[in-house]
């Protein structure tokens, strides 16, 4: 069979995350898919019709499991493996070969990176909890907004009937919370209303937030911006990109404004290219990668696997929904967001997809 129907046999295994080989007896590649190609650094053509010791510095493992597969006629796997690419890298993998008959190659194997599957596994625990948190916040805000307006059309009625202006004031602060507190259950609400898609630019949505964190931060705040300007446009909705970029941004430099009185503060705002990324069980051909860094204080590590949690913050004065409305707002456009932190250098990685599957629904006329 020539190279080009094998890879046409093959095409479902083109999109998977995981690594894929298929070889004849004699351990000849006969096909391998883009995630293999990425992992080992090698093309299909320069791996086509060479030996598998092409990737690894020894192959008794794969000799030993080819020939327990063959014995039982089924699967073999291992887990948690550690081998030795041609590059000089050890990787953690668990890998499976099974036995297959046909004329052109004679087994599979597949290869899956350890540390991958954790981060994929991180990424599913972290979307089934943001939903469950975005419910329970949702159906919250709904319960306690009825009594809040009773509570302040209350102090309001009682306020006229107050003759002594001392005692007035009282009634002005229970106003005054109810209103924040009113305030508070209509960010609870925002991520549900519907989203206005259509096309975006990355950086314009950058530039307005630069423009908002100018005009409210001190002049001693330093932004930077390092641009791809290649990035071509993708659908989502502008406004709420911009505001889970601001909620971030701001963030950051209330971080900083705690440590740094004086001197300078620094914020940069970064975008590259993706490519070939994993994320969310799905693999992505391109997507536009936004980091977020500020030189503050960085984030303490009991907080940093809660810090999208709602009511999670490392802020005294913080309502901690800032990082899980981010969150709800890229998930709504198919990305993700991470953290990384450590003291003096804290960075939020933003991945778009370009191909993200959203449709045009601007507002009408």
């Amino acid at each position: 069979m020539k190279p080009n129907l094998l890879k046409t046999e093959f095409k479902g295994m083109e999109d998977l995350a995981t690594s894929v080989f298929a070889c004849d007896k004699n351990l000849v590649i006969k096909y391998i898919n883009p995630s293999a190609e990425i992992l080992f650094e090698l093309s299909h053509d320069q791996a086509l019709n060479e030996n598998i010791s092409l990737f690894f510095t020894e192959i008794n493992f794969f000799k030993d499991a080819l020939r327990q597969a063959k014995a039982k006629q089924s699967s073999y796997r291992e887990y948690e493996y550690f081998v030795k690419t041609k590059q000089n890298k050890t990787i953690c993998v668990s890998f499976t070969i099974t036995p297959i008959e046909k004329k052109e190659f004679d087994f599979i194997v597949e290869f899956s990176q350890m540390d991958q599957q954790l981060r994929v596994a991180r990424e599913e625990r972290m979307f089934i909890q943001q939903q469950a948190n975005s419910e329970l916040l949702r159906n919250l805000a709904h319960e306690i907004r009825n009594p809040l307006g009773g509570l302040r059309g209350a102090a309001q009625l009682l306020e006229k009937e107050l003759k002594e202006k001392s005692l007035k004031e009282y009634t002005q602060v229970i106003i005054d919370e109810a209103d924040r507190l009113q305030n508070l259950m209509n960010k609870l609400l925002i991520p549900h209303q519907l989203p206005l898609y259509k096309k975006t630019n990355i950086h314009e949505v950058l530039e307005r937030v630069r423009s908002l964190i100018l005009s409210e931060f001190p002049e001693n705040l330093n932004l930077t911006r390092d641009y791809d300007v290649s990035l071509p446009e993708f659908i989502g909705d502008r406004e709420k990109l911009i505001q889970a970029v601001l909620n971030v941004a701001r963030n950051g430099v209330q971080a900083m404004l705690e440590v740094k009185s004086k001197g300078k503060m620094n914020l940069n705002f970064i975008t590259r290219a993706e490519s070939q990324i994993v994320f969310h069980k799905k693999k992505h051909t391109t997507a536009i990668r936004l980091d977020i860094i500020d030189s503050g204080p960085g984030i303490d590590k009991k907080l940093l696997d809660k810090i999208f949690y709602p009511l999670v913050s490392g802020k005294d004065n913080g309502s901690g929904l800032g990082l899980s409305l981010a969150q709800n707002f890229i998930t709504q456009h198919n990305g993700m967001i991470d953290c990384s932190s450590t003291p003096g250098k804290t960075k939020f990685s933003i991945v778009l997809p370009i191909e993200n599957n959203l449709k045009i629904n601007e507002a009408k006329k």
